[in-house]
C-alpha cells in the first residue's frame, strides 16, 4: 500500500494531517448515521412486523449487528489507519481488485447516491417552510426522468446542489474546518433529538398500552428481515470514520473508541426516540404516518411544536451530508494514490492539506446525480453489493490474522472470532432475503459493480507501465 503523501510545486512531500481528535471522530460516526432514517423508517418497520415489541427487537438486533461491525472495523482501522477505509482492508486481505471494486462502487453509486439522497431529503423538508422549492425551473419534453417521466429541474434541486458545493468548499479548505463543523452541528442535532425524546416521554399524554399493541402485518421471518433492512438503512454510516483514518490523531486509540462509542450512542438514541413515538402514537398511527416525529409533536402540542422536529431533521440531514462528503472523498483519493483511479484525485492540496480535487470531483458527480433524479434508484441498486463487501470486510479480520500474524494490532476485536463471523453470517442472510424480495435491484447492483472490471485492468496496466518507466 502506498503512502498518503504527494509533492507540492517544489517537490516537497505534502501529506494529509492528523488533526481530527476523538470528538471529531465520534461526531463523524453519530453525524453520518443519524440522518433522516430514524424519522422515516418506523412506519415502514411496524407495517412489516405488526408488533411494537417485535419492532424493538429488530432495532436491538440491527443495532447489535452494527456494533459487531464497529468492533470488527475497530481492529482493522487501528491496524491500518490509512485513508480509504474498506478499500484499504479489502486490498490488504484479498488483493487490490477487491479494494478497487469497493472504491468504484462507492464513488459512482453508493456515496454519490447517498450524498444526493441526503441533499434531496434536505430540500424536501425545506419545502415545508418554502413551498416554492417544489416548483420547476424548467420541464423538458424528454422522457428520461425516473420511471420514464419528463426530465425537469426544480428549484429544490438547485438548493441541494448549492448545499453540496458549500460543504465541499468547507471541507476543501481544511479537514479541521470540516471536523469542527461536524462536531458543532452534531451537538446541536443531538440536543434537539434529546428534546424531542424528552417531550414525548415526559409529556404525560401518552398511552403505555400502545407499547404492547399489534396491527395486521406481513409478519414472519420475511417481515422480520424486511424490517431489518429498513433498520440497517437507518444505522448505515457507522463505518465512515474509517475512511478518514489517516487524518485521525492517535488513531490506534481514537478510531476504536469513536467506532464503539459512536455506534453505542446511536443505538441508545434510536431506542429512546422509538419509545417516545410509540408511547404517544398507536401502531396504526405510526404505520400511516409519513413524518412520525412531527406527527407525535403535533398531537402533543400542535403545529408549532412540529416545527422543532422539522428543524431537527434539517440539521440532522445537514450533519450527515457534511460527514458523507468529508469521509467519502477519501476513498477515490486512496484509489488514485495507488494508481487505480484518475491520478489528479490522489493529490493533496499543499496549502490546506486536503484531497481537494477528490472532494470537488465527488461533489460535482453528486450534483449530477441530484439533477438526474435517479439517486433513490442508484442507492437501492447498490445496497445488495455493499453488503457483500461489508461481509467480506468482516471476514478480512480472520484472513489478516492468518495472512499477516505479525501486523501490529493495538486493538483486537472483542469476542473474536464469534463477533466478525456473526456479522458476516447475518450479512449473508440479509443478502439472501434481499435477493428474494428485490431480485431486480440486487442483480442490477451486481451489474453496476461488474462494470468496474475493465477499468480496473486498464488502470492496473497503466500503473505497471509507469512503474516500469521509472525503474528504467
Amino acid at each position: 500500500m502506498n503512502g498518503s503523501s504527494t509533492g507540492d510545486a517544489q517537490g516537497k512531500p505534502v501529506s494529509l494531517q492528523r488533526v481530527l481528535g476523538l470528538w471529531s471522530a465520534v461526531s463523524i460516526v453519530i453525524g453520518t448515521v443519524i440522518g433522516s432514517g430514524v424519522f422515516l423508517v418506523p412506519s415502514t418497520m411496524i407495517r412489516y412486523v405488526g408488533s411494537v415489541r417485535e419492532l424493538f427487537v429488530v432495532w436491538v438486533v440491527a443495532g447489535l449487528l452494527s456494533l459487531f461491525g464497529a468492533l470488527t472495523y475497530a481492529e482493522l482501522a487501528a491496524a491500518m489507519p490509512e485513508a480509504g477505509g474498506e478499500y484499504v482492508y479489502l486490498s490488504a486481505a484479498y488483493g487490490p481488485f477487491w479494494g478497487f471494486l469497493y472504491g468504484w462502487t462507492q464513488f459512482w453509486v453508493a456515496k454519490s447516491g447517498s450524498i444526493a439522497t441526503l441533499a434531496a431529503g434536505f430540500y424536501t423538508y425545506l419545502t415545508i417552510f418554502i413551498p416554492a422549492l417544489a416548483k420547476p425551473v424548467l420541464i423538458t419534453p424528454l422522457h428520461i426522468g425516473p420511471g420514464g417521466s419528463l426530465f425537469g429541474i426544480y428549484w429544490g434541486q438547485l438548493v441541494a446542489i448549492a448545499i453540496i458545493l458549500l460543504l465541499g468548499g468547507v471541507n476543501s479548505v481544511g479537514v479541521r474546518s470540516g471536523g469542527n463543523l461536524q462536531v458543532m452541528i452534531t451537538a446541536v442535532k443531538m440536543a434537539l433529538i434529546a428534546g424531542v425524546i424528552a417531550v414525548g416521554l415526559l409529556s404525560g399524554k401518552g398511552d403505555p398500552s400502545y407499547l404492547a399493541a399489534h396491527i395486521p402485518s406481513a409478519g414472519g421471518v420475511a417481515g422480520f428481515f424486511a424490517a431489518m433492512v429498513s433498520a440497517l438503512w437507518a444505522y448505515d454510516g457507522w463505518n465512515n470514520v474509517s475512511m478518514v483514518s489517516s487524518e485521525i490523531s492517535e488513531p490506534q486509540r481514537n478510531l476504536p473508541r469513536s467506532l464503539i462509542f459512536g455506534t453505542a450512542a446511536v443505538i441508545v438514541t434510536y431506542l429512546l426516540i422509538n419509545l417516545s413515538y410509540f408511547y404517544v402514537l398507536s401502531p396504526a398511527n405510526v404505520a400511516g404516518s409519513k413524518h412520525v416525529a412531527a406527527d407525535m409533536m403535533t398531537k402533543l402540542y400542535g403545529m408549532p411544536a412540529a416545527t422543532m422536529v422539522i428543524i431537527a431533521v434539517l440539521i440532522s440531514i445537514f450533519a450527515a451530508l457534511n460527514g458523507s462528503i468529508l469521509t467519502g472523498s477519501r476513498v477515490p483519493y486512496a484509489m488514485a494514490r495507488d494508481g487505480l483511479f484518475f491520478r489528479a484525485l490522489g493529490k493533496v492540496d499543499s496549502r490546506h492539506r486536503t484531497p481537494s480535487v477528490s472532494i470537488i470531483w465527488l461533489c460535482l458527480w453528486s450534483c449530477i446525480v441530484v439533477l438526474s433524479g435517479y439517486f433513490d434508484d442508484l442507492y437501492n441498486f447498490v445496497i445488495f453489493g455493499s453488503w457483500i463487501l461489508y461481509g467480506l470486510t468482516a471476514i478480512s479480520v480472520l484472513v489478516l490474522r492468518r495472512k499477516a500474524p505479525n501486523m501490529p494490532r493495538p486493538y483486537r476485536v472483542i469476542g473474536y472470532p464469534v463477533v466478525p463471523v456473526l456479522f458476516a453470517v447475518v450479512a449473508c442472510l440479509l443478502l439472501l432475503s434481499t435477493l428474494q424480495t428485490r431480485p431486480r435491484e440486487s442483480l442490477m447492483g451486481l451489474g453496476l459493480m461488474a462494470s468496474s472490471v475493465p477499468f480496473y485492468f486498464y488502470w492496473k496496466q497503466k500503473s505497471l507501465r509507469e512503474m516500469t518507466k521509472q525503474r528504467n
